[in-house]
């Protein structure tokens, strides 16, 4: 009975865009989608400094679930081609002598002897299966938020703020995590900046509003020995460099405007969800290694909503993404908007690899399309690699 190894699961939401009439990314948000904070430095302002705006009155407490009319379901199993080579024979022992090669060749400290020398006894397919699923979702949150006034059109009270799912925003390319950052209509609004009291300038820290700082060089005695310290010329406190001696310096919240624009912010947010399941063969190979390494594709299905594989040769395939795509579409649905799903099923080629050198036997793994090597006992090492 072949053991079951789950190489990775991210379930994390992220949904899909929606639909009846679409808003520009305001200025301080990426046009692309970049993650760059909308606010550009700038702080919303306390709460109850904030308008109430009908239908956004709990913000601020996580992603905010679809309106779904009702539950979609997935159209039935993609069918498997009938002729299809499930198995690829294990790799030829030129092959498999130029992995080894190759593996060595990047390892200071082992010796070529043993690729040189060897004698091959048995090479033996050991190919695996990897059954991927991603889940590819957008999730949408809100909050309050500002950037300084600095003549902005103001809309609030002019019309009615659309819901945060009614807003169409652009998808980015599908299945890469991405983020957009977008102003809802209707809800802005011009108030003084709450940092610096509408001034415009913050106290400076450094020199305490003062515009003078004491000399480092003499300590604030305006004295080095008996002399007078040319630094200060002997006044003990120079010019604070951090305000320019003003006590003063421009408020990072609104930049120098003393006003804000306050306006809600609607975060969407993409996210590829990955499920990745190997059936290990128990060839002595760490199943880990696999992740890193690609394989030959056999089965692929992309469809808003798969449905689980059926009739795959290893049962092991069939159970796992029955387990897999109802997991998904039950998390993610109640939270975000699936966009798009993919599974697809890997063939990834692993021979083992048996020879001996100097009358000792000693294996080797060549695996994925890329011919990677693992060994653990290669037979010619020097002291250095043993200590490591």
């Amino acid at each position: 009975m072949d053991r079951q190894h789950l190489l990775s699961d991210q379930d994390d939401p992220s949904a899909s865009s929606a639909s009846t009439q679409q808003y520009p990314v305001v200025a301080g948000a990426d046009a692309m989608g970049s993650s760059q904070p909308m606010d550009s430095g700038a702080t919303a302002p306390p709460a109850d400094l904030m308008d109430r705006v009908p239908g956004y009155e709990g913000m601020g407490s996580g992603d905010l679930p679809p309106p779904y009319p009702e539950p979609p379901q997935p159209e039935g199993p993609k069918p498997m081609s009938p002729n299809r080579e499930w198995q690829i024979p294990s790799i030829s022992e030129e092959l498999a002598m130029e992995a080894l090669l190759e593996y060595v060749s990047s390892k200071c400290c082992y010796s070529k002897k043993p690729v040189q020398e060897m004698i091959f006894s048995d090479l033996q397919s050991h190919n695996t299966f990897r059954y991927s699923l991603e889940t590819f979702t957008e999730s949408r949150s809100t909050e309050w938020a500002s950037v300084p006034y600095t003549g902005q059109v103001v809309d609030g009270h002019m019309g009615a703020a659309p819901g945060p799912w009614d807003i169409a925003v652009p998808v980015p390319a599908i299945f890469q995590d991405n983020t957009k950052q977008v102003q809802i209509p209707y809800t802005s609004s011009v108030k003084g900046c709450h940092s610096c009291l509408t001034l415009g300038r913050s106290p400076c820290r450094r020199c305490v509003t003062s515009g003078m700082m004491q000399c480092s060089m003499c300590n604030g005695v305006g004295r080095l020995s008996d002399s007078r310290c040319m630094s200060c010329n002997g006044a003990g406190r120079l010019r604070c460099t951090f305000c320019s001696g003003r006590g003063s310096t421009t408020c990072k919240t609104c930049k120098g405007k003393g006003q804000l624009l306050c306006f809600i912010k609607l975060t969407v947010k993409w996210k590829n969800n990955l499920f990745q399941f190997v059936v290990d063969k128990q060839s002595g190979l760490p199943v880990d290694h696999l992740s890193q390494v690609t394989g030959e594709t056999l089965f692929s299905d992309m469809q808003p909503l798969v449905y689980p594989v059926v009739n795959f040769p290893d049962n092991a395939i069939n159970q796992v993404s029955e387990k897999a795509v109802r997991q998904h579409q039950a998390k993610f649905f109640s939270t975000c908007r699936i966009l798009q799903q993919r599974q697809t099923i890997e063939l990834i080629p692993i021979t083992r690899v048996h020879y001996t050198w100097k009358e000792k036997t000693h294996i080797y793994f060549v695996y994925g399309a890329e011919h990677r090597v693992y060994t653990n006992d290669y037979p010619a090492k020097c002291c250095c690699c043993n200590i490591l």
